[in-house]
């Protein structure tokens, strides 16, 4: 009995001695495991056991449900949307005036003529007045319906609203609004007076970087479309849809060094003087050609 206590009390002691150990052997074990682990630029090794913390968002605006909420929001007050809410009411104002005046029409030949009622003009006072009020608000409503579509929508100086944080075209369109704050300066110095480039080469370069600006934000469009399409599909198909989101955001890229290309040739024509003005306006006048091309191959994908 005396030896059953002695044997039992060795092996506590042994076992708390390990347990004293056991941080020793954590630390020994993660020294060899990192071993296997290059160090990053700094110098430090990555902790292998240590998760990596989620990207937070830099602000609460790039916050997905914030900013999801913000995109629908501003496409709803969009200049354009607001016409065509307008257009659509009245329309349908219209096909109501017109439907009662023909009503009223009707209900006003019928009594007149004695198939309801006793007939006569007494009772048929009831329906011409109805078409009468009724075909003034549709006349009213028409003439209010044709110049809603006459309506020219102001241009914008708002910039769009960029997409989610989540979404591939994301850093892009954030390079390009940058892209179009730079190139917007450099034509505008390049339009002044003392410029040495001509009005027609700087009103060019202005058309054909909106014209690419629109189609670039067309295929982030795409992008953004087969996103949304590939987080409710099956398995099975994400995989493809995650293929074409590469492939536009190639073509998106590559859109994007064109756009850079007609800013860097800018930016060469403001900074040029005596002898390279005339090779930085053949540089200009070559970017812009280039990205032309490029905006209606865009279109065509898009």
């Amino acid at each position: 009995m005396v030896s059953g206590r002695r044997d039992f009390g060795e092996f506590g002691a042994k076992l708390e001695k390990h347990l004293e150990r056991l941080p020793d052997y954590a630390q020994r074990a993660q020294e060899k495991l990192q071993q296997y682990f290059p160090p990053d630029a700094g110098g430090q090794r990555a902790n292998p056991l240590r998760r990596p913390a989620p990207a937070r968002p830099t602000a609460i605006t790039d916050v997905p449900v914030i900013a999801e909420a913000r995109s629908r929001w501003a496409r709803w007050n969009a200049p354009a949307a607001k016409l065509e809410r307008r257009k659509r009411r009245a329309s349908r104002a219209l096909t109501l005036w017109i439907i009662l005046t023909l009503l009223c029409g009707l209900y006003a030949v019928a009594t007149g003529l004695g198939l309801i009622g006793a007939g006569g003009l007494t009772e048929a006072f009831g329906g011409i007045a109805g078409a009468i009020v009724f075909g003034t608000l549709g006349v009213r409503t028409g003439l209010r319906l044709r110049q809603l579509h006459r309506t020219e929508l102001p241009v914008s100086t708002t910039p769009p609203p960029l997409p989610s944080p989540r979404s591939a075209a994301r850093e892009p369109m954030e390079r390009l609004a940058e892209s179009e704050a730079s190139l917007a300066e450099l034509l505008r110095q390049l339009s002044a007076p003392a410029s040495m480039v001509s009005d027609e080469s700087v009103e060019e370069a202005r058309a054909t970087a909106a014209e690419a600006a629109s189609a670039l934000r067309g295929l982030a469009g795409r992008i953004q479309a087969i996103e949304r399409a590939r987080n409710s599909a099956p398995a099975g198909d994400r995989k493809a849809l995650d293929t074409a989101i590469r492939t536009l955001r190639e073509q998106l890229d590559d859109g994007l060094e064109g756009y850079g290309a007609l800013v860097a040739a800018a930016g060469h024509a403001v900074a040029a003087g005596g002898s390279g003005l005339r090779q930085s306006k053949d540089a200009l006048t070559d970017a812009t050609d280039r990205l032309a091309g490029l905006a209606i191959a865009l279109r065509e994908i898009s």
